[in-house]
């Protein structure tokens, strides 16, 4: 990597998987990003990174626009991933520019609402342009995807060794968990990421204890899932409180460090 992609992190909780805006067919009772940080607040979240579900959802490059302007209304509070679309042509070049926008720190991959798998053609160059920027990836992960399985990611990773691969959701079903945590013992630069309705803290602990807290990070999907149950979950699993740390900011801040 080329150096930090973050400097003088603030301290306390990191969410390494969120989003702004509203989702179509989701209920979200307050889609405002003033609501989103209220909640942080109260829940102690200092930075949350994120992309936004417009970009996700129907049109990538109006979603990035957005999350720029968010971004630079609320420097620090939170870190941007650019959404990157597969199909279109000019994703390349304007991903490049959006890693060089302030508080982007990488890009966000959704094979299964784009219907492109993650180890495809179409996103090859976003792999190769956040290798030689040195920026993160954050993948949808869903066991069973035709797009997003955890076996993609272990055809993925071992191609882009400089890639810091977040999986997001440790594949989504408790059926997928183990599945996730294979892929991190055998790709060590693939870390799961946490979130989704269907986690448990009991599924958390059995993850913290076969993958490693240190492979882990705390995300809540917030807006689309509620960031205090997220956080809860972590709260009250029955993890050591060095584990604890690491799931809520220690293994982020490495990865936003860029160190190994």
């Amino acid at each position: 990597m080329s150096g930090p992609l973050v400097d003088g992190l603030v301290d306390g909780v990191i969410d390494a998987h969120g989003h702004l805006g509203s989702w179509f067919n989701f209920a979200i009772p307050d889609t405002s990003t003033e609501g989103l940080l209220a909640v942080m607040d109260r829940c102690g979240v200092a930075t949350m990174c994120v992309s936004h579900l417009l970009g996700v959802g129907p049109d990538a490059r109006a979603g990035n626009a957005s999350l720029l302007d968010e971004l630079d209304r609320y420097p620090g509070r939170f870190l941007g991933y650019a959404v990157y679309d597969p199909h279109d042509p000019q994703a390349p070049a304007r991903a490049d520019e959006l890693l060089s926008a302030p508080g982007v720190i990488g890009l966000k991959l959704h094979p299964d609402t784009h219907e492109h798998p993650l180890d495809g053609p179409g996103y090859e160059p976003a792999f190769e342009l956040a290798a030689r920027r040195g920026a993160l990836v954050l993948s949808h992960g869903q066991h069973e995807s035709p797009w997003s399985d955890p076996g993609r990611f272990a055809v993925v990773a071992p191609r882009y060794p400089e890639v810091q691969l977040l999986m997001g959701h440790a594949g989504l079903w408790p059926s997928g968990f183990p599945a996730a945590a294979d892929v991190a013992a055998r790709c060590p630069n693939v870390t799961l990421e946490i979130c989704g309705s269907r986690m448990t803290s009991r599924h958390l602990a059995w993850l913290v204890a076969t993958a490693g807290a240190d492979r882990m990070v705390f995300g809540s999907d917030a807006l689309f899932l509620d960031l205090r149950v997220g956080l809860g979950r972590v709260m009250l699993a029955p993890l050591t409180p060095d584990d604890r740390d690491l799931l809520l900011f220690g293994t982020m801040t490495r990865l936003l460090k860029g160190t190994p």
